[in-house]
């Protein structure tokens, strides 16, 4: 198996699109509408400011979960013991940012959670109809007004030696919320596990648009569309010098929204987060 690029602009790019989400949790676009020289300048301004000692001034809320989450409150993935080899800050419209990101950031996440909804569209526009029954309202209603939609700008620092046996960049997990929308990083590393358990390295190209399930939707879909595991390698030899910067928006639907007889929004994030040991 392996993952290849669709064009966006191609007569069948939602039908190819929906169907590659169904047999990997993953589908990856070409030629799509996100302004890539936008993409270009938050690596730069993250990179800046995961640089800077600004960064601090921002720390995280517990509660909220907005600001800038420092290596040592990094994520240990759901069945791991390891902290992840990260740094992060996380964006909502209504929270903490730092001027020198504020209009960049405000800008991309406008742009790409209407997109993201136009991707869900698509989702249930190829949906079978009995899993169709399964969605409590439309999918793009879901997060429609949401805020809870969170853009991370994501900073893996180069590596120095000295890191936890064990730790990667991203340990394999799966991501909590509906479709998260990912810009191709400024460096490889990111991988998927096939249903095989075959390990395949995702496009990354740059200007390609990496979209995967999360769990909030095979929820919705009884399993259907499968929230596909992947994780972010460590780079070897002389490439460990140089650090990895990604920007994946969590498309998340509003809390109240009804997931199954199971779960809602809320229910499932408060969840998983608590899982995480982030909150």
């Amino acid at each position: 198996m392996k993952l290849i690029a669709i064009d966006y602009h191609a007569d069948n790019a939602d039908q190819a699109f929906v169907e590659s989400l169904h047999q990997t949790g993953f589908g990856v676009l070409k030629n799509h509408p996100i302004d890539q020289k936008k993409v270009d300048d938050i690596y730069k301004a993250g990179k800046a400011f995961f640089d800077s000692e600004e960064k601090h001034q921002f720390l995280y809320d517990k509660e909220t979960q907005d600001g800038y989450f420092p290596p040592t409150v990094s994520e240990v993935a759901k069945g791991h013991k390891t902290k992840d080899i990260k740094e992060y800050f996380h964006y909502y419209p209504w929270g903490r940012c730092p001027e020198s990101l504020r209009q960049q950031l405000a800008d991309y996440y406008t742009q790409t959670t209407d997109f993201a909804a136009e991707l869900l569209g698509w989702v249930e526009k190829y949906s079978p109809d009995e899993v169709c029954r399964h969605y409590r309202e439309p999918l793009s209603q879901m997060v429609k007004n949401s805020q809870q939609t969170l853009l991370r700008v994501l900073h893996y620092p180069p590596l120095t030696g000295g890191e936890e046996p064990g730790a990667i960049r991203a340990a394999a997990h799966e991501d909590i919320n509906l479709l998260t929308i990912l810009p191709a990083a400024n460096e490889p590393g990111l991988q998927v596990k096939s249903k095989t358990g075959e390990w395949l390295d995702v496009p990354c190209d740059f200007g390609n648009l990496i979209v995967n399930i999360g769990d909030m939707l095979q929820e919705a879909s009884g399993g259907y569309f499968p929230s596909t595991t992947h994780r972010v390698i460590n780079p070897q030899g002389a490439d460990q010098s140089r650090s990895r910067i990604s920007l994946p928006l969590f498309l998340h639907p509003r809390p109240e929204v009804v997931l199954s007889d199971r779960h809602t929004a809320d229910s499932y994030l408060k969840e998983r987060l608590r899982e995480l040991g982030v909150k």
